[in-house]
């Protein structure tokens, strides 16, 4: 299996042992094996990486040459990875704890998608023409105005990746910023650190220029450093509403722009001419493919309440035939969360909803057998009141709960009282019907009986109230990463 250089960082286009050799080990949380040591930063490693990106925005080429010539770079850095997918995908598994299937697509597939996607977009990227207009002078004559709008790069961008899909959102994150003229540090979750330093492996690889990219992998103390420095011009986050508050406070006293994709409470409408076993099989595959790991996984499920007790029935049948266990094995259809403390979180929700008085009826406990590692079964709640608890706190794992309705309105009502607004879908086979509630939701996205099929390249993909602001993904991504000039001139 390829694991990156051991205990380094990758600052200034040079791979540095930490001061002291200051490292941590990464686990697999399917068996808590190590698997490896990364370095960790200190402040020495933090100015380092600050002062490379500064100066390779400031002083060098990477902002000046042409954007097709940064896509040959990104190019380069694609097929370095694709070269050695196999070996990547393991790591990836090994570090995340995902089931095979979900490392080959969404850890994996998804991100090289994204990436070459965004380099096709960057490459047909120019100014554009701004309108002509007449304008009057005090002699009698007419002269014509016009102008160009053109996007520039915004400067140094610091991206922090969570760890549930790390290497996809670390190129989602890097390669636009790239693209786009920008520099970047990637600061990646501690648990998931080699996802990011496969990166730098690979623009090492590319030949990108010195400081253009850099992985700096470190404590809260690191991310505080960088997230208030004046050298840092963006920040792109991906985690919890919780520390996207903190971070966007300390970014506050210099304005750095932010970008922030955050937490998720995301509410599925089944209405009662829904597809029950496509909504079912939907709210499976949500809960249950990372073990419910996903900012954007619809864990409401809002229900008619003239079919909440057949799918009730049958989304328990289904969550109780998952195999749980080591995702190495390949009939295993959900592996574990992230770490104990993540396990611990669910177990605190579930208390909580039973003290409140819903019914389990599904899971609610730690596998038999599966003591080591930090598993915990798929879990379904029914008769949960939207206000509760269990159905207003993200719980970041494999927890839903059944919420009932009776009218269009009153599921509206109850999907959009919640802090969050990330995601969201509609099981009906009135396709109008749920076109015109979709329009209705306060959330970034909302599926439609299933949606796209798939984390769609084209489509922007962000939230609004707690679950952050601005877009990824897409040509609105991209621009994300610019500032907008104009240029104005006029004609004789």
């Amino acid at each position: 299996m390829h694991t990156p250089l051991q205990g380094k960082l990758y600052v200034g286009g040079e791979w540095i042992v930490p001061t002291g050799g200051a490292s941590e080990a990464v686990i697999n949380p399917a068996t808590e094996d190590v698997i490896g040591h990364a370095g960790l930063a200190g402040p020495a490693e933090v100015e380092a990486a600050l002062a490379a990106a500064r100066t390779a925005f400031d002083l060098g080429p990477w902002p000046r040459i042409k954007t097709t010539e940064r896509a040959a770079f990104l190019e380069l850095m694609c097929e370095w990875i694709e070269a050695r997918a196999d070996d990547l995908r393991t790591l990836i598994a090994r570090e995340t704890g995902s089931i095979h299937p979900f490392a080959r697509s969404m850890q994996f597939a998804t991100g090289l998608e994204h990436a070459r996607h965004y380099i096709e977009l960057a490459r047909r990227q120019a100014p554009q023409p701004l309108p002509l207009e007449p304008v009057a002078l005090p002699d009698g004559t007419t002269m014509v105005g016009g102008g160009l709008m053109v996007r520039e790069p915004v400067g140094v961008c610091l991206a922090i990746t969570p760890f549930n899909v790390p290497f996809t959102l670390n190129l989602g994150k890097a390669v636009p910023a790239l693209l786009m003229g920008n520099t970047v540090i990637l600061k990646p979750s501690p648990l998931t650190p080699f996802s990011a330093l496969i990166l730098a492996e690979a623009a090492e690889a590319a030949g990108l220029p010195s400081g253009v990219f850099n992985v700096v992998n470190g404590d809260l103390a690191a991310g505080e450093t960088l997230t208030t420095d004046p050298r840092v011009d963006l920040i792109t986050f991906t985690g919890s509403d919780r520390v996207g508050a903190a971070i966007q406070s300390q970014a506050a006293p210099t304005l750095k722009r932010c970008i922030m994709e955050l937490g998720g409470k995301s509410a599925m409408i089944v209405r009662a001419d829904a597809n029950l076993e496509a909504a079912a099989q939907a709210a499976l595959a949500s809960l249950t493919f990372h073990a419910g790991q996903a900012c954007a996984a619809l864990t409401r499920l809002v229900v008619h309440s003239s079919v909440r007790p057949q799918f009730v029935q049958r989304l328990a049948e289904l969550f109780r035939a998952v195999k749980i266990g080591d995702p190495a094995d390949p009939a295993t259809r959900m592996g574990p969360l992230i770490r104990a403390n993540a396990r611990d979180r669910v177990q605190r929700l579930v208390d909580s909803a039973i003290d409140d008085g819903a019914t389990l009826v599904a899971g609610g406990r730690i596998p038999t057998g599966l003591e080591r590692g930090f598993f915990y079964e798929p879990t379904l709640f029914d008769d949960v009141d939207n206000s509760w608890r269990v159905a207003q706190e993200e719980a970041f794992g494999p927890l839903g709960v059944v919420i009932e309705f009776e009218s269009d309105e009153e599921a509206i009502a109850i999907a959009n009282h919640s802090d969050f607004g990330l995601s969201g879908a509609i099981y009906s086979a009135d396709v109008g019907r749920a076109l015109e509630l979709a329009s209705q939701l306060r959330t970034g996205k909302v599926n439609l009986n299933g949606g796209s099929g798939k984390m769609s390249a084209h489509h922007p993909f962000g939230g609004i109230k707690r679950s952050g602001y601005g877009r990824e993904f897409g040509e609105v991504g991209l621009h994300e990463f610019t500032y907008i000039k104009t240029i104005s001139y006029h004609l004789a």
